[in-house]
């Protein structure tokens, strides 16, 4: 039994859309880093492996999922199947569902 449920998870992974996609790497990406909206409620971390963590408020993975950045324009495709996307507005400013959010400065 075990056996057969294993098999069907691995089917089911290997077939999934967002779960099939390889991540775009993108380790020195000006974008790669923490923004947050000016209250902290909403948090993207945009890592260097193309995945992204979102927290909202208390909850630290509310949202996770990986992201493709074209010149100012971001795509996100949330490991649920959800899609989203956002703008770039300047180095330090993204735009993204009706948010502000400000890159974090990294923290020594």
């Amino acid at each position: 039994m075990r056996q057969a449920f294993a098999a069907l998870i691995t089917a089911t992974l290997s077939t999934h859309p967002v779960a099939a996609q390889e991540p775009n790497l993108q380790p020195n990406h000006p974008y790669v880093g923490m923004w947050v909206t000016d209250d902290n409620r909403v948090r993207h971390e945009l890592l260097p492996s193309g995945r992204y963590v979102e927290a909202r408020g208390q909850r630290e993975r509310a949202y996770e999922g990986r992201y493709e950045v074209d010149g100012t324009h971001i795509e996100y495709w949330d490991d649920t199947g959800f899609t989203a996307d956002g703008d770039f507005v300047d180095a330090n400013t993204l735009h993204h569902g009706g948010m502000i959010l400000r890159r974090k400065p990294a923290t020594p």
